[in-house]
């Protein structure tokens, strides 16, 4: 039997939620295949831990997951403390400490769940965006002069390395080659940004002579924004720069129905380090400990770390099941149901034990 480790960090919000709820149908798939089985240690990091030492995790956080095979995280933010720190001070030190530079976020509409897209429906909708993951718009490099006073100054700097657009590009081309569609589109903003997104697009062109089978388009990133609501069918993968990405799969995840669906692996695709996976919906306070939050973005999560980890006929099996449950109905109000967290979860459990493929 395969075992492997993970490290759960729950954080903050309906992290701790939806989490449980993960855990609770890898166990039921755990039980159902028989053929591997999973060591969860969870780590009690976030805004809670930063309220009692002032620090998101321990100075050695990263140190301490290195030897896990994946890493599954529930949400970070405290509407009492700022973002950047809970951004910076947790989830952000993961991603760039073990170069998960591919941020990969698979979008498409489920059975049962109604788009807010008219005439649109399942099948119509299924996209993969890749975010660059690594620096851009999120390297971390600038800073504040003169700060409280009226000549503040206050300077972001984006950091497109040829190194880091090349392997991100390459990561997609790939993952669209191994797509039916074999289509990719190219998102930069390359019109008013004239240097780093120049070299976006021009390494584009260079990587895709490698993938002669691979069809590919580019779209500025606000006209990309149109296309994906009035023209759905016409994308299949999609890659854009950190920031870029960010946007666009949050608009991604509410055409598909609500965030509450969407998933994200963030993977070193070198298997350095371990990978982590995430649901992207965020703390959602305002919902948190009403026993509603949507747990579907964290089993398709979860499928997706099955798949990292090697196990894709579990992972195959999770998505049947949460594919069936959310066509029968058992949804949460995100998306027009009346079910609760633990409802769906114990659907998903039993349409896992009962299934006989």
């Amino acid at each position: 039997m395969k075992q492997y480790r993970i490290a759960a960090i729950p954080a903050d919000g309906i992290g701790p939620e939806v989490i449980a709820a993960g855990l609770q149908a890898l166990e039921a798939l755990e039980r159902r295949d028989g053929g591997f089985r999973l060591d969860v240690t969870r780590f009690d990091w976030g805004s809670e831990r930063y309220r009692r030492t002032g620090a998101m995790m321990p100075e050695d956080g990263t140190e301490q997951l290195r030897a896990f095979d994946a890493i599954f995280f529930g949400a970070v933010g405290a509407p009492d403390v700022p973002d950047h720190i809970t951004l910076w001070g947790l989830r952000l030190p993961i991603c760039q400490g073990f170069d998960q530079y591919a941020n990969v976020r698979p979008t498409r509409i489920l059975p049962g769940i109604r788009s807010p897209l008219e005439g649109v429906g399942p099948g119509d909708l299924d996209w993969v965006i890749v975010r660059e993951n690594s620096e851009g718009e999120y390297s971390g490099h600038g800073g504040r002069a003169h700060k409280g006073l009226p000549e503040e100054v206050g300077t972001e700097v984006a950091i497109f390395t040829r190194v880091g657009v090349t392997r991100i590009m390459r990561y997609a081309f790939r993952l669209a080659q191994s797509r039916p569609r074999k289509f990719l589109t190219v998102v930069t903003k390359s019109n008013a940004q004239r240097h780093g997104m120049v070299m976006w697009d021009e390494i584009a062109a260079e990587v895709s002579r490698e993938f002669p089978d691979v069809t590919w388009d580019k779209m500025l990133v606000d006209a990309m924004t149109v296309r994906m609501v009035k023209q759905p069918r016409s994308l299949d993968t999609i890659v854009a720069t950190n920031l870029h990405a960010d946007i666009l799969s949050d608009l991604a995840g509410a055409l598909a129905g609500s965030l509450g669906v969407a998933p994200t692996a963030n993977i070193d695709p070198e298997r350095r380090y371990p990978s982590m996976f995430e649901p992207i919906h965020g703390s959602a306070f305002d919902i948190t400990g009403r026993g509603i939050a949507n747990p579907v973005a964290t089993f398709w999560t979860a499928a997706q770390m099955l798949d990292h980890l090697g196990e894709p006929r579990a992972a195959a099996r999770l998505m049947r099941a949460v594919e069936k449950v959310c066509a029968d109905g058992v949804m949460t109000p995100d998306v027009g149901g009346t079910a609760d967290t633990r409802q769906v979860t114990d659907a998903v459990c039993e349409a896992i034990r009962a299934e006989n493929i």
